[in-house]
């Protein structure tokens, strides 16, 4: 007799037929109804455990298209369940089924508990692996917990802001919050505190329009970060694509993260501001043939992950996590698909991030942008209305898909990363590339009829440096994260302006400082959605590590108390030019042609120039020397409409940017493009004049950029 067999108790109560749909637990007042999909099940039971632990077997009765489902009255918002899959154990044919393996809910909507990593969780022996492991897992594992679906949203509304006006602040829920000092104690690393009043305030400050949250659902540490004593921070380690992690809530209560999530979603859509979700679709915390047996593995292997053909004892591995989810099989891909409507109509998100979406788009080996899955959001009422943002790459054959995703979908911008960082750091032949990326990435998204939002541009993220120390380290050090400096990046675009690490050098510190203020202007002021990563507007740094995903401490939290505030400063003064500056959001890509109320006798939408004031020639774009060049952006030359119907009209703005190592003298252009200029944004430690005439001379200091603006009066000056 297994200890599963020991411990357990048949249920006595009443169960009836219930419904195959909705999936999951489904709370109606009277009673639960409970929904599993599994082929390969010759049985399945639904086990409720009390306060205690002790646990009782339900049968379900009925199995309708390979969903197994029964409705048992008087179970309450609380319950913790799980589930027991009696069916073969054959792992060359691909099938895992285990009874004596308590598994999650894939459809859980809450879970209660944590994973005690104990050789019960693992389907074979260790050493073993082609071994059967008959211990029981219910007591390391944590339990599926019904919830009370009901909340009070009030008058809640999604802000539904146009991708051309949002800025978005990429954060992970903790490491935004633990230190602030104004939340209170209790409350900091949670939900909760995302929604305090001093954080939304900080948002609102620096421009922000749109949160993008570091994964919140449910997520496993593991175990072998546990055995160092390091844990998952990131949470790209998904187990439940319904449950928010209880991990972030100040609530203890079973629901208690549902209900706190709700309402820091309430109050942010109060302050204007949208919430987008991380999420990990690619891959679960299951891992390969030697990770644990904990929901889908236990389930209906075959169905829900990708095997290799020859040999279905392993698994396809596009992610470099161990698994790869089966989106080639429709109840995989409804399992996504219902848990992303889930999210909008029922926690009211208003958009995803797609950690590693290449994977969702490879049906077989090679990547489809035409896969099922991006049919399925394409034909969604519900989710193709909601912002929809893909990481365009992930670790397989033709993984890197930058410019190549469906039309209503926009992309994290990895080109753009790229060309600023090696222009800032005084890459050669950079400069053609440069004016690519600051007009809105013509190249990659205007062929497919995507427009400049189709961008999202970032110069940093989670993954790698911050903002600080991409300008103070040339090299990763990731020593703390126990793999002897070989996790991470090795290839970072980046540069120490001199010196390796923190320097009393005043010179190397105001060059730094200089860098991140272009790295800053140069996001916020290119056509397309820049995506802030938090605490760069601050100076935060995790000194050299550009891998945190395991320091869940200070070295990865945002430091409040050491804030740069100048570079605060700095940030919220160019966040609030673009904000009032539609020339600088554009809906539409540039021409080139002469455009405006003037027509053809017009000026250009955009014009490019050279430090003398010339206007820049084929030649100068491919120079392995150019490091400088100035735009013009015609504020009378936005073919976009304001709500009303009347077309949008600014003022002219040009763009000077030098990434020489020395001074260079500028000239504006004739009178015609302006015939007087006001300096709006100066990088440089030297500002330049306040006001200028056309075809004045100027010094643009070394590694800066300015910005000017026309003198409102002479806005529309030029030819008539």
């Amino acid at each position: 007799m297994t200890v599963a067999a020991h411990r357990a108790a048949s249920y006595t109560g009443e169960v009836w037929p219930g419904r195959a749909y909705p999936l999951g637990a489904t709370y109606d007042g009277v009673g639960t109804n409970f929904a599993l999909f599994s082929e390969v099940a010759e049985r399945v039971e639904l086990c409720l455990f009390d306060a205690d632990g002790a646990e009782a077997r339900i049968a379900l009765p009925e199995v309708d298209g390979f969903v197994w489902h029964g409705f048992v009255p008087a179970i309450e918002p609380g319950q913790r369940y799980g589930y027991r899959i009696h069916g073969p154990y054959q792992p060359r044919s691909g099938h895992r089924c285990n009874p004596n393996k308590l598994l999650l809910d894939p459809y859980s909507k809450a879970i209660a508990g944590i994973f005690e990593w104990n050789q019960a969780l693992f389907g074979y022996t260790f050493g073993d692996p082609e071994s059967r492991n008959d211990d029981d897992s219910a007591p390391y594992m944590p339990k599926s917990v019904v919830i009370n679906p009901y909340f009070d949203w009030g008058n809640d509304r999604p802000p539904k802001r146009p991708y051309a006006d949002t800025v978005i602040y990429e954060a992970h829920v903790k490491g935004l919050t633990q230190t602030h000092p104004d939340v209170p104690e209790q409350l900091r690393g949670t939900y909760a505190a995302v929604a305090h009043p001093a954080i939304i305030e900080h948002l609102k400050d620096i421009g922000i329009t749109a949160i993008e949250l570091m994964p919140i659902h449910h997520f496993a540490n593991d175990s072998i970060l546990v055995d160092r004593g390091l844990t998952n921070y990131w949470g790209y380690n998904t187990i439940s694509f319904f449950a928010p992690d209880p991990k972030y809530s100040s609530n203890a209560s079973p629901g208690g993260p549902v209900q706190e999530f709700k309402a820091m979603v309430r109050a942010l859509h109060e302050a204007d501001i949208e919430v987008i979700l991380d999420v990990v679709y690619n891959h679960t915390a299951e891992g390969n043939h030697m990770g644990p047996t904990l929901s889908m593995r236990g389930i209906d292997n075959t169905a829900y992950y990708r095997l290799v053909d020859e040999d279905m004892r392993y698994y396809l591995d596009h992610t470099g996590t161990g698994n790869s989810l089966n989106v080639g099989h429709p109840h995989s891909l409804q399992l996504i698909m219902d848990s992303l409507r889930y999210w909008v109509t029922e926690m009211h998100v208003d958009g995803f991030r797609f950690d590693l979406a290449a994977t969702l788009a490879r049906e077989f080996y090679e990547v489809d942008r035409l896969a099922t899955f991006f049919e399925l959001v394409q034909q969604d009422p519900t989710v193709s209305q909601v912002k929809l943002i893909a990481e365009p790459w992930d670790v397989g054959p033709g993984g890197y898909q930058v410019g190549n995703f469906p039309p209503n979908w926009t992309e994290w911008n990895g080109k753009f990363r790229d060309t600023v960082r090696d222009f800032w750091r005084g890459e050669p032949a950079t400069l053609d590339e440069f004016a690519y990326r600051l007009s809105g990435s013509s190249d990659l998204y205007e062929h497919t009829a995507r427009r400049p939002v189709a961008s999202i541009n970032f110069v940093t993220a989670h993954d790698g440096f911050t903002l600080r120390d991409l300008v103070s380290y040339n090299d990763k050090h990731n020593e703390a994260n126990g793999e002897d400096n070989n996790d991470g990046e090795g290839h970072n675009r980046s540069w120490n302006c001199g010196a390796e690490g923190p320097t009393e050098d005043p010179e190397i510190n105001d060059l730094r400082a200089r860098q991140q203020r272009n790295f800053i202007a140069t996001l916020l002021l290119s056509q397309g959605v820049p995506m802030i990563s938090h605490g760069d507007e601050l100076g935060r740094t995790q000194h050299g590590n550009n891998n945190g995903y395991c320091q869940d401490n200070s070295l990865t939290w945002v430091s409040w108390t050491d804030a740069d505030a100048g570079l605060l400063k700095f940030t919220r003064e160019v966040a609030a030019l673009r904000a009032n500056h539609p020339v600088f959001r554009r809906r539409r890509f540039f021409s080139g042609k002469p455009v405006g109320r003037r027509g053809a006798g017009g000026l250009p939408d955009i014009a490019w120039f050279a430090a003398d004031g010339s206007e820049m020639a084929e030649e100068d774009w491919g120079a392995s020397f150019a490091k400088s060049v100035a735009v013009f952006l015609n504020g009378d030359g936005i073919p976009d409409l304001d709500v009303r119907g009347q077309r949008v009209v600014d003022d002219s703005f040009i763009l000077c940017f030098n990434a020489h190592h020395e001074p260079i003298e500028f000239r504006l252009p004739p009178a015609d493009f302006g015939a007087a200029w006001r300096t709006v944004v100066d990088t440089g430690t030297k500002r330049a004049p306040d006001e200028l005439r056309a075809q004045a001379a100027f010094a643009v200091d070394a590694r800066s950029a300015v910005v000017l603006q026309a003198v409102a009066e002479t806005r529309s000056a030029g030819p008539q």
